[in-house]
Order: structure tokens, then C-alpha cells, then sequence
């Protein structure tokens, strides 16, 4: 990866940070220049990342719920105070769903997803653009998914609360477009990350790792980086003229019907 000089001295807040796309992103950002707030709830995993990262005053890291208010208005108001500004908002941190049909659905299940993928983003896009409002200038990127644009890649609530992710991106990317803010979402395919970790040991287990992926035109999964890739893209300068939009990191899942029994 060549240095990009779009992200020297620019503050980023990273959720999810610790681990899978937004670890990745996490040390895409870093390596190009970026001072960096890692969010994530799993602790270990945070100060395991952050010691490996090192000693660094370009990095600060805090324990967290997106979906808590306060929480989210508390290391907000910390990444002011240790870098002045917040230039990037990469809004990661999301929790899978369980796989109940329609009449299985229980209630508790999908306030819990939707309460951290939808209501998280919310808040952590309310308290950051007030911060890029006041400098005029900002980008945001919220992780989606293809759940969130057909059926068949998660659970029930899950793909409604990505769904849901895509469409309140294109209605802040209006809201906030007149304050030279951009709002704009990936929605990644079949990527190994701890969300979906348990698929890929059973195929490990099975010795079918050759069919990962095989429903998606490039017939293989993804991987973490190859979506930060995009992220950085859509967070950089490079970027200025793009907001609103949801794009599609799949292999080309979500560009055909992908029926079973189609690909030769």
C-alpha cells in the first residue's frame, strides 16, 4: 500500500476497531498518518491491538457501547480534547442476529441489533458531524452489508438493520452534504471477520473451504483488507465528489441472481 497523503494529520474515530474490517482500517489509517480513536467494546482485544500498535501519541483508544449515548458523547468529547478535531467517522462496530424465521422472531433479539447497528450509527453520526459542522469538512463511512440489499446473507433483523444502515446513510449524506460532510457506506459480502468466524472453522472442519465464496462471481470469500481498501478510498480526498452511496464489496455477489446451482 503507497502512502496516502490525504490522511497525514487528519483525526479519524474508528468503531468495531479491534478486530476483523475495522482492525483492518484501523492499521490502513495509521500506517498513512492518521491520528486514530479506536472504539470497541471487547477490551482485550483493544489493549491487545493497541500494544502491538505501540507506544504512539497518534493513538488513543477507548472501552465502549455505541448504542449508550452517554458513551458515545464521552469519547467523542475525549478525541476533541487529546487531537482538536475529528475529520473521519468510520462507523464499523455491528453484531450479527440470530436466524429465526418470521414466526420465530423474538423481540429482545431485535432491539439488541438494532440498538448497536442502527441506533450505534446514529448516535456515533450525531455527535461527530456536530464536531465536522463547525470545521466544514468531514467524511463519514458506515459498514452495511449485502443483508442489507437482498435476502439470504443474515438474519432477519440483521439485514434489516443493515438495510436500514444504507438508508440512513443516503439521508444524512443529504442532511449534511451543505457542510461539505460526505456520508457513505460499504456493504461487504462473505468476509472472514469474528462475526462470521464460526462459518469458516466449519468448513475448515468439513475440508470445504473451496466452496466459501462459491456463490459470488470472483467464486471465493473476502478479506478484511480488501474492504478497508475501500473504506480509506471513500474517507479520503480522493473521494470528494461521492456521497450517499452504498457500495457493494462481494465478488459480485449482489450482481447476479446467485441461485444455487447457476455457476458452471
Amino acid at each position: 500500500m503507497t502512502l496516502n497523503k490525504d490522511f497525514l494529520g487528519k483525526t479519524a474515530v474508528v468503531t468495531g476497531a479491534a478486530s476483523g474490517i475495522g482492525r483492518a482500517v484501523t492499521e490502513m489509517l495509521y500506517k498513512n498518518g492518521a491520528n486514530i480513536m479506536l472504539i470497541d467494546r471487547n477490551k482485550l482485544l483493544l489493549e491487545e491491538f493497541v500494544k502491538q500498535i505501540g507506544d504512539d501519541k497518534r493513538v488513543s483508544f477507548q472501552v465502549a457501547n455505541i448504542a449508550d449515548e452517554a458513551q458515545v458523547q464521552q469519547f467523542i468529547n475525549t478525541t476533541i480534547s487529546l487531537f482538536t478535531k475529528i475529520d473521519i467517522l468510520i462507523n464499523n462496530a455491528g453484531i450479527a442476529s440470530k436466524r429465526f424465521t418470521a414466526p420465530e422472531q423474538e423481540l429482545s433479539d431485535w432491539h439488541k441489533v438494532l440498538d448497536v447497528n442502527l441506533l450505534g450509527t446514529v448516535l456515533t453520526t450525531k455527535y461527530a458531524s456536530k464536531e465536522m459542522i463547525t470545521q466544514h469538512y468531514g467524511a463519514i463511512v458506515n459498514t452495511a452489508s449485502i443483508a442489507g440489499i437482498r435476502s439470504g446473507a443474515g438474519g432477519n433483523a440483521y439485514s434489516a438493520s443493515k438495510a436500514a444502515t444504507i438508508s440512513f446513510t443516503q439521508t444524512s449524506a443529504c442532511d449534511l452534504g451543505k457542510y461539505n460532510i460526505r456520508v457513505n457506506a460499504v456493504c461487504p459480502g462473505l468476509i472472514e471477520t469474528g462475526m462470521t468466524k464460526i462459518f469458516f472453522d466449519k468448513a475448515r472442519d468439513k475440508g470445504v473451504t473451496n466452496r466459501l465464496g462459491e456463490r459470488c462471481e470472483l467464486l471465493r470469500s473476502g478479506r478484511p483488507e480488501e474492504v478497508a481498501e475501500a473504506i480509506l478510498f471513500l474517507a479520503s480526498d480522493r473521494a470528494s465528489y461521492i456521497t450517499g452511496q452504498a457500495l457493494a464489496i462481494d465478488g459480485g455477489n449482489t450482481a447476479s441472481l446467485n441461485m444455487p446451482g447457476m455457476k458452471v
